[in-house]
């Protein structure tokens, strides 16, 4: 397994849109692994292929406190959200930054596993708030899209000026 570099936002490539995984093989595996050693070492509960710039359309997840219920979504797509809720969001891709954005409360996931075969689950809080947040990372969505103007101004240039203090 290797640790991968994440790409940090405002990153162009952060905003293209992720292609479906045509075939699962050994090579896609080993980019599960790899993001999901990336994910734990970063410390993060969730990071998409985009994040490390490959542009496929799979995401890793853990949530739990243990970090040892790791949850890997080939092809995700959302096929039911329900309720809303707002929560502070925070991204690997965005190092620093927080803030509250809206999303649904419960939605249902249908995916491939790395066998191949289809997949649905039901989730809800975070674990439902993360899917949401990874998903759009494969449309090209990061989630100070999800904030206004004025607000992802700011976080440009405080991140700028992170980048200038550490180079």
């Amino acid at each position: 397994m290797a640790l991968l570099p994440i790409l940090r936002f405002p990153d162009p490539r952060l905003k293209k849109v992720a292609q479906p995984v045509a075939k699962i093989d050994d090579g896609i595996r080993k980019l599960a692994a790899d993001m999901a050693e990336t994910m734990y070492e970063a410390p993060g509960i969730g990071l998409a292929a985009t994040q490390v710039d490959v542009h496929q359309r799979l995401v890793v997840i853990d949530t739990s406190e243990e970090k040892n219920d790791l949850l890997v979504f080939i092809n995700p797509t959302l096929s039911r959200c329900e309720g809303q809720q707002v929560g502070e969001e925070g991204c690997l891709s965005v190092p620093g930054i927080y803030d509250k954005v809206e999303r649904a409360e419960r939605v249902t996931i249908k995916y491939l596993d790395l066998d191949g075969k289809a997949q649905t689950m039901a989730a809800e809080g975070l674990l439902a708030v993360c899917i949401q947040h990874e998903i759009d990372h494969l449309d090209g969505i990061v989630f100070v899209d999800h904030l206004s103007q004025l607000k992802q101004g700011r976080i440009k240039s405080k991140l700028a000026k992170q980048a200038r203090v550490t180079a």
